[in-house]
């Protein structure tokens, strides 16, 4: 039953980031790297537009029963976000801000949260 309802979750995330990409892409970002693993966790999305780059966790809910889906973003997962994006960027130069944004897939809905949290 467990490996059932992971299963489900794995099928449902992965929907969801397909879902946040094709979002990303029609509002003029390039995506950069999906599924980006650090040692520190995995980033969903890096996408770049302009002067921005932004490292997009994205969140797929089929219920708000748990609460929302930007809600499942604590603190020890913005952590390790931050450390993930300092990660990816060392030996970079840095000539563009740098933003955390959170996608919500909720109800086929898609909210792109915007400098959800900060470094």
């Amino acid at each position: 039953m467990a490996i059932e309802s992971n299963m489900h979750n794995k099928k449902l995330g992965a929907k969801g980031e397909k879902a946040a990409r094709k979002y990303l892409k029609r509002h003029g970002w390039k995506i950069i790297k999906k599924n980006y693993v650090s040692p520190f966790g995995e980033i969903d999305i890096i996408v770049r537009k302009g002067e921005v780059m932004a490292f997009v966790e994205v969140k797929t809910r089929v219920s708000d029963e748990y609460g929302t889906p930007s809600e499942a973003v604590d603190k020890r997962r913005k952590l390790r976000y931050i450390s993930g994006a300092n990660y990816f960027l060392r030996n970079k130069i840095n000539d563009f801000v740098v933003r955390f944004d959170i996608i919500e897939v909720f109800e086929g809905q898609i909210n792109h949260i915007e400098n959800a949290f900060y470094a």
